[in-house]
């Protein structure tokens, strides 16, 4: 619904006093801050409307107004102004994601998304190709052997395979050797598709192995997306979510279970930049109280996660977003690093 000159103003105004104090807001501070030349009068009919659109509440204590969720969302897609980072600020985060270990650089992005918002920061750990470069059968006890899996980054995953047949050393070897020879650098549904036309060729026993080791594979790679999660304790301290036990409960049931943060991540990562989530109006998002800035990151170009910020509603929009902006686009250089 479009809104004239004036009501964008004000509405403007009242969301950035809202988000810096936490008071409902008059009519009369209203008349202040949006250096409008309008009357008291002119200025509770505007505010009358806004509210009669959904864009503001009165609270029954206060004659003043405060956002409702589509309230903050005309005023981060269309009234915000985006304050950018200063070059010292960027400089000394580049600094904190030197290149190191994939893991490591997702912990340190997800504390500096922490500190610098003050809120919680979150990461999705790097979607993995469901591609090997290396396989090895290790035996353990008789009838069940450790299937080690190198990704083509150097990352390890290890699965527990349970076989009817004692393999010897020699076997192990051969079939890890057949595996890497062949197949090396193509992903686990490729080498079952040729692996089914080449059983015939290879012994039931070295198959069996073969393809129990092709469906473990397929499963760890499918199976190792995380979140990182760092500062939750943040939220502790930010009145608007700890306020009483039933959002406390909302609030860390999702940092415990994960799963609808993932596919809030998993949804911003395909719609590309910086994606706001606002609670009230998305079923993602747990509380009316609690917002998520996110954006996606890449590795060689190509979208593998994404990170961002979880906090109030009524947070510095215009802070919030660069930050999460500018880590995303560290943490996509540290990890395309050769």
């Amino acid at each position: 619904m479009q809104l004239d000159h004036r009501a964008q103003t004000l509405l403007k105004a009242l969301v950035e006093r809202y988000i810096a104090d936490g008071q409902p807001v008059g009519s009369r501070a209203l008349s202040k801050l949006s250096g409008l030349e309008l009357s008291p009068a002119t200025i509770r009919n505007i505010m009358a409307d806004l509210e009669d659109m959904g864009f503001v509440a009165s609270p029954h204590t206060s004659a003043g107004r405060i956002p409702t969720p589509r309230g903050y969302r005309v005023f981060v897609d269309t009234l915000l102004t985006v304050k950018q980072l200063d070059e010292t600020t960027v400089g000394a985060e580049r600094m904190r994601l030197p290149l190191q270990h994939p893991q490591k650089l997702i912990a340190n992005a997800a504390q500096m998304l922490s500190s610098l918002s003050q809120f919680a920061g979150v990461v999705q750990s790097p979607r993995r190709e469901s591609v090997f470069q290396q396989i090895e059968f290790l035996r353990l006890s008789e009838k069940r052997i450790l299937l080690v899996i190198v990704d083509p980054r150097g990352d390890v995953q290890n699965r527990l395979l349970l076989t009817d047949v004692d393999y010897t050393p020699t076997q192990l070897s051969q079939s890890a050797n057949y595996l890497n020879q062949n197949f090396a650098g193509q992903s686990f549904d490729g080498v079952r598709q040729r692996l089914s036309g080449e059983l015939r060729q290879l012994s039931d026993d070295m198959g069996r192995l073969m393809h129990a080791a092709v469906e473990a594979g397929s499963e760890a790679m499918a199976e190792s997306d995380d979140v990182v999660i760092s500062g939750e304790r943040n939220l502790l301290s930010v009145t608007d979510l700890s306020s009483n036990m039933s959002s406390l409960r909302q609030m860390f049931e999702m940092f415990e279970q994960k799963t609808g943060l993932m596919q809030l991540l998993d949804m911003s990562s395909k719609a590309g930049g910086v994606q706001i989530f606002i609670g009230g109006e998305s079923n993602l998002v747990p509380m009316d109280e609690m917002s998520v800035v996110t954006a996606p990151y890449a590795v060689d170009g190509r979208i593998v996660g994404t990170l961002g910020v979880i906090g109030p509603t009524r947070m510095a929009y215009e802070r919030v977003i660069p930050i999460v902006d500018i880590t995303a686009k560290l943490l996509s250089n540290a990890l395309s690093q050769p």
